[in-house]
């Protein structure tokens, strides 16, 4: 009797287990994975700087997909069939335990991704995923109820069922070999991106980070609050990131040449900053505002926005002059900075776009356009913020995928 055989396509955490739990659940299912470089789960490597931000410590799932830009009610759905809680006890049962982070990140207690990647790999040798690497798919079609696969090196390989991980793709030429038998999938942008800022001179104060600032994009509703650095190139930090990911296709198209606005004191504006300023005149009156920073803003940082501000060092709180005053108010709750393009966060390349949500059953990850045909992860259209947000879309389509093709008749 030929046992029925999966064939998922990408080797990346989606892939990877959706391969693992589909095997495990069905252990009469041939299960074959197809990597097409020679290189397994490399986003799980570099991920949260080598050390794998699994999940993100959050049990609320109304809360949960407010972090994802795109496919928020798709998710919704999803997660109630595998969510964080089936991500901690998951690796917690292979001997994987998570620890959370201030910030809510989760991390493996080794602080290491790869005991991510030796769970991962050791739960597919023990249940006979048979791995192939440098192995690229050109195409796929349907004969006489099978799927049939086109190899790069022109061979055939056969499936009952394929599941497709590939991930994000930079150009949506990359993608067409997906599309090809029917599926539309939305442009691809690049999405958690950091913000260039060439011949500013802010970023003389690189390496400087804010605990808290807000972000607005000029022209548009957007805007972000949380944790901002200075880099030697422009802006960056999870204010940022969180920005680029939700304003992706806005920025794709102004082509990353656009304004924001900085309100370094996000509990201010230029009005309540006014009163505010009245009393440090009076409180402060004999001190120097060079040595005199109020708002326990970083001294460099506080330097720079006097100096921004026309405020010379010998200035008292008691003497300062009424226009610079009101300069420095602007700079500190409106300054604009103009952005020319974009720098890739680290490794963490993610997109914004893939294959459309309406054409996927959430409850199975199947096609609603030819059965048999599976998907998970970042493929899909949907895409989270930073810290931990994507890799949990990852785990949670791939095992509602192998759960549904585990069942099948």
């Amino acid at each position: 009797m030929n046992r029925e055989k999966l064939v998922v396509i990408g080797g990346g955490a989606a892939g990877f287990f959706c391969a693992i739990n589909a095997a495990r659940i069905h252990p009469e299912l041939q299960v074959v994975l197809l990597e097409k470089t020679g290189k397994l789960l490399s986003k799980v490597k570099v991920s949260g700087g080598g050390r794998c931000n699994v999940t993100h410590a959050c049990f609320s799932i109304s809360e949960m997909v407010k972090k994802y830009p795109r496919g928020e009610q798709f998710l919704k759905k999803a997660f109630h069939h595998f969510f964080t809680t089936d991500t901690i006890e998951w690796f917690k049962e292979r001997g994987v335990p998570l620890k959370t982070e201030v910030d809510g990140r989760m991390f493996p207690i080794t602080n290491n991704s790869q005991t991510i990647i030796d769970c991962l790999l050791h739960e597919a040798a023990k249940y006979n995923v048979q791995v192939n690497m440098n192995v690229q798919v050109n195409g796929f079609y349907k004969e006489n109820n099978m799927w049939l696969l086109q190899l790069a090196n022109a061979s055939i390989l056969e499936a009952n069922y394929i599941c497709i991980a590939t991930g994000g793709s930079p150009k949506a030429s990359q993608q067409e070999w997906i599309t090809r038998p029917g599926h539309k999938a939305e442009e691809p942008v690049p999405s958690l991106f950091t913000f260039n800022m060439p011949g500013n001179i802010i970023t003389a104060l690189m390496g400087l980070s804010v605990e808290n600032v807000l972000i607005k994009i000029v022209g548009e509703k957007l805007q972000q609050n949380g944790p901002l650095l200075i880099t030697h190139w422009g802006m960056s930090g999870p204010a940022v990131l969180k920005l680029s990911a939700y304003a992706a296709r806005i920025l794709a198209e102004k082509n990353y040449d656009f304004s924001i606005i900085i309100n370094w004191l996000p509990l201010y504006n230029e009005f309540s900053l006014k009163e505010k300023f009245q009393l440090l005149r009076f409180d402060l009156a004999a001190q120097k505002l060079i040595n005199r920073n109020p708002f326990l803003l970083p001294a460099r940082l506080w330097e720079y926005l006097l100096l921004k501000s026309d405020i010379k060092d010998e200035i008292r709180w008691a003497d300062l002059p009424a226009k610079e005053q009101n300069k420095l108010i602007k700079n500190l709750c409106a300054q604009e900075f103009a952005v020319k393009g974009k720098t890739t966060f680290k490794e963490e390349f993610v997109t914004a776009g893939g294959i459309l949500l309406d054409e996927i059953d959430v409850n199975t990850m199947q096609s609603k356009i030819h059965s048999c045909l599976f998907f998970a992860g970042e493929v899909i259209n949907a895409d989270g913020v930073t810290g931990g947000f994507n890799f949990q879309n990852a785990w949670t389509t791939a095992w509602i995928a192998a759960k549904a093709i585990s069942s099948k008749p």
